[in-house]
């Protein structure tokens, strides 16, 4: 799988819209067939920053969804609430989903 995780720094005006200015492109790559998950969420520690984890089946998936048209909008609609160029780690990996941490294993 194609593992994405995306640090976003927005603009104090959009803060608490974010999760609207990103909806569109959200619906649109979760609907996609080859998108495994795609959540945002907020940093404990800096309410500017907002965190996207994504992953997609392949390699073909994951050039599908830069691809794709919803994607190029999304980076439109995202561009004026950024304060800084998002920072990025994109890594394939085995597997197709979360594994299990062991360490904290909870049998109930």
């Amino acid at each position: 799988m194609i593992f994405i995780v995306v640090k976003f720094k927005v603009l104090d005006k959009y803060r608490n819209d974010w999760l609207l200015v990103t909806k569109e492109f959200t619906d649109a790559t979760r609907s996609e067939p080859g998108n495994l998950w795609f959540e945002w969420h907020r940093s404990a520690d800096d309410p500017a920053e907002f965190v996207l984890i994504e992953a997609f089946r392949d390699g073909q998936a994951g050039s599908d969804h830069v691809s794709a048209d919803h994607f190029r909008k999304g980076l439109d609609a995202m561009r004026p609430a950024l304060s800084e160029t998002p920072r990025i780690i994109h890594i394939e990996l085995p597997g197709d989903d979360w594994a299990r941490m062991g360490e904290l294993e909870i049998s109930r």
